[in-house]
């Protein structure tokens, strides 16, 4: 009798740690960002780039199929390509994107929501699979081309030359303070 029961728990535990593996292995099979284009329109003339501005309808599943969040019943899905209003790996799968084209994405869990996952919706290192449809393509303007591009390196140039220039001021104004003072000890010398 033992003997049974000593043989069930030891294929009891061998049983539970094989499945354990294989759901290991089944969350961790995705490793890379894969995209597949379900439907390409005939013309695609304009595809999208960073900073371009996106309208998707998406649907977002788990790899087991259960759907974690979708578009559909809403309007679509503004995305500026760069500003990361969507998780890396769906904005990564939508560069290269024309308007009406409809893409798969699967997505690793170090593109999506990682280690921490997004509780109680998806698990800690999940594999999402997203399915898109680009519903309009807007490209960046000069404009904000300007705005996202130049201003920022024209911003990073002004901030050591103005620290600079306040450096320069307040050396001129302590240098002006202690002049004064020497001058002022001179005079009081010369009445002695």
């Amino acid at each position: 009798m033992k003997v049974r029961a000593g043989v069930c728990l030891v294929l009891l535990v061998a049983f539970v740690f094989v499945a354990a593996q294989e759901e290991e292995a089944f969350q961790n099979v995705v490793e890379e960002l894969s995209v597949e284009t379900v439907v390409k329109p005939e013309t695609c003339d304009i595809t999208s780039e960073m900073g371009d501005t996106l309208q998707i309808h998406y649907t977002g599943r788990l790899m087991d199929g259960k759907v974690i969040d979708s578009s559909l019943s809403r309007d679509p899905l503004l995305v500026e390509l760069g500003k990361r209003t969507v998780i890396t790996g769906l904005e990564q799968s939508l560069l290269g994107v024309c308007e009406g084209q409809k893409i798969k994405a699967t997505i690793p869990p170090h593109l999506a929501y990682g280690k921490r996952g997004y509780p109680p919706t998806i698990p800690g290192d999940a594999a999402l699979v997203f399915e898109v449809e680009v519903v309009s393509l807007s490209k960046q303007t000069t404009w904000q081309r300007l705005v996202n591009d130049v201003f920022p390196m024209l911003c990073l140039a002004l901030v050591p030359t103005l620290l600079g220039l306040v450096g320069l001021y307040l050396y001129n104004k302590a240098s002006a303070q202690k002049g004064g003072k020497k001058k002022a000890k001179d005079k009081k010398s010369k009445k002695k």
